[in-house]
């Protein structure tokens, strides 16, 4: 079912329904008109609130591409006894403000990001598990008594790995992120930080240092769909548009040939632990 964050989207629809009708109908227009049935005061209000939100269901992302990603790669199911899953169950530390939790599901895993929607994987062996409705997979790290120790996961080309948690460093965590994000203030440093993530990327010669393991990983392997910011042009402003659900700082940027949407976070050392990019309006 479409939500808000499906605006644009909506908006296709609402053109091609009328244009089939012979109603004309601009697409800055179709835009302002799901912005207005979504209680929204304009087209840029809304967009700004989708950022803020972000994507459903999108499990960790250190760093999106800007082009599409290779296609998702078929695999195949296979029955793991419900007594092996419970040995899975608990917390994992992605960062300072996100938890990846694990819940078992008669034979398969719930597993749910901080301030996202839970996602179902499946099993493809007793320590492999895979998502169908998104590119990722997920593997097990157990101990001798065969409970997992850690787990790592696999998406966008990235392998990251989070340590087991108890119960109550996980729920710290949880009330940390979400004073952040009740508090939709800019966390000090994020700014400077993404203009100098953003031209470093542009540049070709990004500052590793500056980045956690994880990301600077992520970014190695992406900078090919990472390229075409430089086409962009210089950035002309950075304006903050708020927290998302996972306390990152939400920042609209303008490039003279374009924009974009960043979501950048840092954490206590102050290295870039979480950044992402989806194109601007």
């Amino acid at each position: 079912m479409r939500d808000f964050r499906d605006a644009k989207a909506m908006a296709q629809t609402l053109r091609e329904a009328l244009g089939a009708k012979s109603i004309s109908l601009t697409h800055s227009d179709s835009l302002e008109l799901i912005a207005k049935l979504f209680g929204q005061r304009d087209w840029n209000t809304l967009a700004a609130r989708i950022q803020v939100a972000g994507p459903p269901s999108t499990l960790a992302q250190t760093a999106e591409p800007a082009a599409e990603s290779p296609p998702i790669t078929a695999r195949h199911e296979v029955a793991v006894d419900p007594a092996v899953l419970d040995h899975y169950s608990g917390f994992y530390r992605l960062s300072d403000r996100t938890v990846f939790t694990v819940t078992p599901d008669g034979h398969h895993l719930m597993m749910q990001l901080t301030g996202q929607r839970s996602v179902r994987f499946f099993a493809e062996s007793a320590t492999e598990f895979f998502a169908k409705i998104v590119d990722a997979q997920v593997s097990f790290v157990v101990g001798p008594d065969g409970r997992a120790t850690s787990l790592v996961l696999h998406q966008n080309g990235s392998d990251i790995p989070m340590a087991r948690i108890d119960a109550a460093t996980a729920t710290k965590i949880g009330d940390q992120t979400a004073e952040r994000v009740k508090s939709q203030s800019a966390s000090p440093g994020t700014e400077a930080a993404l203009h100098r993530l953003i031209d470093g990327i542009a540049s070709g010669n990004p500052d590793y240092d500056e980045m956690s393991p994880a990301l600077a990983a992520a970014t190695r392997k992406q900078m090919q769909w990472l390229q075409p910011l430089a086409d962009l042009g210089n950035i002309q402003s950075i304006r903050f548009l708020g927290v998302g659900e996972q306390g990152e700082d939400v920042y609209s940027v303008r490039h003279v040939n374009g924009a974009a949407h960043w979501r950048i976070a840092l954490d206590t050392n102050g290295i870039i632990s979480t950044a992402w990019v989806t194109p601007g309006p």
